[in-house]
């Protein structure tokens, strides 16, 4: 009968310790990809909300628009400059 040694050999060791070493390089990687796309996710909300604000600002102005090119409002500032108001010199323009 051979002998055998208690102990692992050299290609047991050499097995495991890449099996751990794979293991440990594959948590790293996960918890630095994982940030990553974290912070990726909050720039991404960071610049949806300044666009929702942006939005927000040019429908203000439009309707502020709208409110100052108003057929009321033209025709005081008409009054107001002692202009005459002549329905045949509109054009309209369609988009």
């Amino acid at each position: 009968m051979a002998k055998r040694k208690k102990g692992l050999s050299k290609g047991e060791k050499l097995l495991y310790f890449s099996g751990v070493l794979c293991f440990t390089l594959a948590i790293v990687i996960k918890i630095f990809f994982g940030a990553s796309i974290g912070n990726y996710k909050m720039s991404n909300e960071k610049i949806r909300y300044e666009i929702s604000n942006e939005q927000k600002a040019v429908e203000s102005l439009n309707m502020q628009v709208s409110e100052l090119t108003s057929f009321d409002n033209v025709s005081k500032v008409v009054k107001d400059l002692g202009l005459a108001y002549n329905n045949d010199n509109i054009v309209v323009i369609d988009d």
